[in-house]
């Protein structure tokens, strides 16, 4: 491997905001190689003011924000970025315009995880309104057969930072559920509260439980390891082709004075 650090970003697809950003700072501080530099990151909230994108509504207004994000990380040279949402938002566009930078997200970082881990998993999630949507997207990544299902606790992405007695309580009996009565042999959390409750959850339920963030954080890492040591950098070729440069730069796709980033906190590398 070089010796210059792995670059690593982790993008909250939101509006900065110092505690949830400082969670995700905190797990890339504990789980991040020692080899490897993580910029974790938000949108500015100056253009993108929610704090979820619970709604495709707010998904479809992000994703420019987030396909600028991407390119401006490919322009800095991020060996790899997660799109930190489980709803992989503009996973495959971001792919189109990351070159040689490996971009993945939480849900299809967690269900590779899982289904290495199981040959089924449980998916436990904060409200009803997101199941349509996520299942589409694990059965897309070839987990049909393996999904247990999908279990909600009634809490929304914000409610689950309010009270966090009461937000274990919910995903201690949605696991318990997944285990008992769908013989989930793993979990996969579709949101996470804090750091560190996904190994309580496991001991408590006697199953893994893969948390969605350190997961993508995880699987972005060991891509650029692989890019690095194997020289698999992502192909760019038919599904995957790029638009090409000069009609980008022509209608100024990613121009503007319009801020990238609303936040970016540093972990450096040991």
């Amino acid at each position: 491997m070089a010796s210059h650090p792995l670059k690593v970003m982790y993008l909250n697809p939101v509006a900065d905001n110092p505690p949830v950003d400082a969670i995700f700072a905190d797990m890339a501080k504990a789980h991040k190689l020692p080899g490897t530099e993580v910029h974790v990151t938000a949108l500015p909230k100056s253009l993108y003011g929610f704090s979820h994108i619970e709604y495709r509504t707010y998904e479809a207004l992000v994703t420019r924000g987030i396909m600028r994000a991407v390119r401006a990380a490919a322009e800095e040279g991020f060996d790899a970025l997660a799109i930190g949402c489980f709803y992989d938002t503009a996973l495959h566009d971001a792919r189109e315009i990351s070159g040689e930078m490996v971009v993945t997200g939480p849900c299809v970082s967690a269900c590779e995880i899982a289904a290495s881990l199981s040959n089924r998993f449980g998916v436990i999630v904060g409200r009803h309104k997101w199941v349509h949507q996520m299942e589409a997207i694990v059965r897309s990544y070839g987990h049909g057969e393996r999904l247990a299902g999908f279990y909600a606790v009634g809490l929304g992405v914000d409610d689950f930072q309010k009270d966090h007695t009461e937000t274990r309580c919910r995903l201690v009996a949605a696991g318990r559920k997944a285990v008992d009565e769908g013989m989930a042999e793993s979990l996969v959390l579709g949101c996470t509260m804090e750091i560190g409750f996904d190994r309580e959850l496991a001991k408590e339920l006697g199953v893994p439980v893969i948390d969605p963030s350190i997961a993508a954080l995880k699987r972005a890492e060991y891509g650029a390891i692989l890019k690095r040591q194997c020289g698999w950098a992502p192909s760019r070729k038919w599904s995957s082709e790029a638009p090409p440069e000069e009609e980008m730069q022509r209608f100024s796709a990613f121009g503007g004075d319009e801020p990238v980033f609303g936040s970016r906190i540093v972990i450096e590398a040991e």
